[in-house]
Formats: C-alpha cells, structure tokens, sequence
C-alpha cells in the first residue's frame, strides 16, 4: 500500500501536541462529515485513519519510524483491527466523533444538545453579515438592522393552539415528545431519539390549532434591533446573539444569531493588529530643516515634531492613538511613515540654488 502522510492529512507538523491532534482532526471531521452539504465520505475515512494513528503514542511511534505500513511487518506485526476497512480500527474515539454527531442536530434542525431529554426542536440560527467603518471599530458603536425571520406567534406566545383548545396525550410518543429511531451510519446501525413528528416535542397535541400560526407557535416577521459593536473587533469576527435567531416549533428554545463582522477599507489608514498606520508626504526642507506637521488620527488632528534631517521612509509612533485593544485595557499606538515629495517642476533659479547648496 502506499505510504501516507498522516500529519499532511490532518495539516500538521511532525512536532504537533496531542491537542493539536485532536483539535485538527474535530475540525477536518466536522467539515468533510458525509451527513454534511459538501461532505465527502473517502476524504473523512481518511482522516479518521490518519487519527486512529497519530492520537495513539505507540501508533504514532511506529508510524514516525516506518511510515503508514508499518502494520504489514516492519513494526513487528502491527495491531489488531488495522486491516478493517478504510482504517476504522477497533479504537474509534467515540468521545470525539460524539462530538461531531452532536453537531449533525443544527443540520437537520434539532439543535446541538445531547443531553436534552425531550425533543423539542430549537430553531435554527442565523447568520448575517454587517458591514462597519474604522472608527465604529476604534470606539465601538451600535448599529440597527432588520431581519426577518420565525418570531414566537403573540397570539398563542408560541404554545401553537387556540386558548380554550382540548389538551390530549400525544398518540405517537405517549407523551414523551421523542420516539427512537434507527440510523445507518458508516460506522454501522444505531438507534437514536428524535423529535416526535407528530406533537414536535411537546408530548401533547391540541384540538384547535392556533388560527394565526397554524400550530406552528411561530410566525414570520420582520424585527429591527441593535447590535453592540465592541470596540477593537476585528475582520471576519463573529458576535454571538444567544436567543435572537429564529424561533423554535411551540414554544422550543430560538436559536441564535451570529454577526459577522466587515470592516471597509480607510481611505487614509491602514489597520494593523491593534495599530493604525498612515502615510505623511513631506517636502525636503521640512526634514532637512525639521517642523511640526498636522497628522490626521482617529481622533482628530495632533502635532508631530519632524525632527532636523529626518530620511525619508521614517517612521513616527503616536503611542495610544489606534484602536481599543478587544477585551483588553488601553489602545494601540498610530505608526505615521514620513515620505518626501520631491518636486516635478523646478524653476531655473531653484535648480540654481539647489546646485549652490552640493546637496
């Protein structure tokens, strides 16, 4: 069989912690899952095999010193379950791969809970995009926006039935709000609990169903709120809103709702890490001379002192003049780069002058 590079499949290096193991192969999995939109069932085998190896010391071991076939002799007649299929040996974690089928429930809309002991399903969450400036960013701001969205029916505040409707136990779990089913996997048949389709968690059904949401418990509108930008958040960062996403079947838990964070580009300032760079033109007699120039910072207009024979390309630090540091006291500082503008069109007697001074 040809030898395969376990720490390439993961995306690691040979030196990576057990952690590091574990926490690439929970996110490899996770992505490639076969249940998941864009799964690919070889490329999570594969994985699964490549941390089979790497999460056990003496696999690992074995491995680093003769490779992905060290089972087939060199290493001294390998292990027991290694020739399963498509490396799924007979130590599976299971601690960890319950992790990634607990995730599975945001997929199908169940939520992420394994512990829930009545089905209910939570609703789903969201996730928008919101577009901010850099000084919103600097200070922090607020924002309004709208979405639509499932919102809990007022009429029936989210129990899906008339008031005065008759309350009966519910045929199909008994009451339960969940009934067990049975799931082919990769890994082989498994029994689970689901939703009870029929009351969706409650354990009860009604004889009128709400007339303004259908029994749904939830209704479809438009809600304006504000989000909190905290100061000092950076691009492509997420704000977790527990409870604000859409909202569950009767009365279940709502989801939540993640603000992805966009940052415009400055036409003046460049960020970086919690730093603000700028540009400054200068003419030659500034530097040669030195003066006090204006500089443009997220707080206004502030003096900066060019020192005599200053170069250009110099670099000036205006210390507490960037953004707020995110979750984290003070600010960072605003790098000013000085660069001389030298003139396109010189008079005859300038030319003159310049030639006098041999510089």
């Amino acid at each position: 069989m040809a030898n395969k590079d376990y720490y390439k499949i993961l995306g690691l290096s040979k030196e990576a912690s057990p952690a590091e193991i574990k926490k690439a192969f929970r996110e490899k999995a996770h992505k490639y899952h076969p249940d998941k939109q864009g799964g690919d069932e070889a490329k999570f085998k594969e994985i699964n095999e490549a941390y089979q190896v790497l999460n056990n010391p003496q696999k690992r071991s074995q491995y680093d010193q003769f490779g992905s076939d060290f089972a087939n002799g060199q290493a001294g007649g390998g292990f027991s379950g290694w020739q399963n299929a498509a490396g799924f040996g007979d130590n599976i974690d299971f601690e960890d791969l319950g992790d990634i089928f607990s995730g599975m429930g945001d997929i199908f809309g169940f939520g992420g809970s394994r512990s829930r002991s009545r089905g209910q399903a939570r609703g789903n969450d969201i996730q928008i995009i919101l577009t901010v400036n850099l000084e919103e960013v600097a200070f922090g701001a607020h924002k309004e926006i709208e979405l639509e969205k499932n919102t809990i029916c007022s009429h029936c505040e989210g129990q899906g039935h008339e008031p005065n409707s008759k309350v009966e136990t519910c045929p199909t779990c008994q009451g339960k709000g969940e009934v067990i089913q049975a799931q082919r996997t990769i890994f082989g048949s498994f029994q689970s609990r689901a939703v009870c389709p029929n009351c969706q968690g409650q354990g009860k059904i009604y004889s009128d169903k709400c007339r303004v949401c259908s029994g749904e418990g939830r209704v479809r509108d438009k809600v304006r709120m504000k989000i909190k930008i905290p100061a000092g958040i950076h691009e492509g960062q997420s704000i977790r809103l527990a409870g604000s996403g859409e909202a569950g079947l009767k009365g279940a838990p709502s989801g939540d709702l993640f603000v992805k964070v966009k940052i415009t580009p400055h036409p003046d300032f460049e960020r970086d890490g919690d730093n603000i760079k700028s540009v400054k033109k200068v003419s030659f007699t500034q530097v040669a001379l030195g003066d006090k120039i204006d500089i443009s910072t997220l707080d206004g207009k502030v003096k900066l002192k060019i020192p005599e024979g200053t170069q250009s390309g110099t670099t000036f630090r205006l210390k507490a003049k960037g953004l707020e540091r995110l979750q984290s006291r003070g600010r960072g500082d605003h790098l000013v780069k000085v660069m001389v503008e030298t003139p396109k069109k010189l008079t005859k007697k300038q030319k003159e002058l310049i030639k006098d001074l041999g510089i």
